[in-house]
Parts: C-alpha cells; structure tokens; sequence
C-alpha cells in the first residue's frame, strides 16, 4: 500500500519528553529533593505524577501540582525544582527510547529536524550535550527562552528556519493542539505520556516506525 505521507514534509519537529526520551523516574527523584527543602510541603512526588504534569509548561505544572500555595511558596518551590532537577539529571539522564540514534541519524540524512518542548531553558541542551546528539539538530526552542505557548514556539522555528513543510511529533493531547495551532500536521507518539482520539495525520508505537513512515 502507498505511504500516504511519504515525502510530504521537508523538516521534522519533535516534542522531547515522552517522545526522544523519559526522564520522568529522575525529575521524580529531584523534585522530592526540593520539596523536602522546605517547610510547607509534606508531599510524594511519584514517577506517575510527575508523568501526569510532562508536556504541560513549567509554570503550570507547579500551578497544578500546588494549587494550595501562596503565589511566593509556589515560586519558591518552583525554583528549586528547577535546580534539583538540572542537578540530578545531569547526573543521571534519563531513559532513550529504542533506536533512538539510527533513528535520527536516517531521518536527518532526508529531513531538516528540530525540537519544541515546554520545559525550562537548558533542558534540551542538558539532553543534547547528556546523549551526544547535538549534530543530528538544526535548531530547538523551549517554553523557558520567552515564556512562550508551545504553538507560538514552533511558529518561531518554522519562521526563523523558513520550513516551508514541517510536521510535529508528539505524544500528547497538548502537542496536538499546539502544532494544530501553528498549522503544522502532527504525528501522534502512542508510546508516550498521553492520549490523541484523532486529528493525526499518523500514528507510530515506536520512534523507529518513522523510518518507514517518513
């Protein structure tokens, strides 16, 4: 059967957490580090939780995890996560998903590829410089650079990259809406964090299944 999207695109966006890699066991481990800093918080900071916060911008994951805290606390908190987590992940990294190098190494020899994320700044280059993959990037943007929604970030990437047609992939409802929102077509990560119903103009179960697919 012909591949309906073959050849269609000239550039590939991704999303990082839940997409390229799971760090969700380590950032787990580091924002149990920060909470247990501080006085006013008597909190387990589970791998599902922080799994059921991953896509959602850094700001409104504390907003969402510590609706009860003053503005200040929240900010606090907030902060030292921040650090916890650049500290611990450093350390330990997080978890590739299968063929992720020969992956990229194939679709960069026909694609021009990217990353979008809604972390905090110096995140994606933590996972770059972490895993060596530098030289398979052309560009990447973050939540953290401008405080920016994720839509308004993959904007600026197809902008200042002039990609005449890109996609994104991604494995949440969120990444979903925000490529819809910046009119680029998304390819849905069902090995990730989240659930897509429909919109996708493909579906993979493994990050290798773009080699055939693109």
């Amino acid at each position: 059967m012909k591949n309906p999207i073959k050849h269609n695109f000239d550039s590939i966006i991704f999303d990082l957490d839940g997409t390229l890699w799971d760090s969700t066991e380590n950032v787990a481990l580091a924002w149990q580090d920060a909470v247990n800093k501080v006085g006013y918080l008597d909190e387990e900071i589970s791998r599902e939780r922080v799994r059921s916060v991953t896509g959602m911008t850094y700001d409104a994951i504390f907003d969402k995890l510590f609706p009860n805290l003053t503005d200040a606390q929240r900010k606090e908190v907030q902060a030292l996560c921040a650090v916890s987590e650049q500290n611990i992940l450093h350390t330990k990294g997080g978890e590739l998903y299968p063929r992720l190098e020969e992956t990229l190494q194939y679709l960069g020899s026909k694609y021009k590829l990217y990353i979008v994320s809604n972390c905090q700044r110096g995140y994606i280059e933590l996972f770059l410089d972490l895993t060596g993959l530098h030289a398979h990037f052309q560009g990447h943007q973050c939540f953290g650079t401008k405080g920016a929604p994720k839509a308004d970030n993959i904007k600026d990437v197809v902008n200042d990259h002039q990609l005449k047609a890109p996609v994104y992939v991604g494995d949440t409802k969120g990444d979903y809406d925000a490529a819809t929102q910046a009119g680029v077509p998304f390819i849905f990560a069902n090995y990730g964090f989240g659930v897509v119903s429909e919109g996708m103009v493909a579906t993979i179960s493994s990050l290798a299944e773009l080699q055939e697919l693109l």
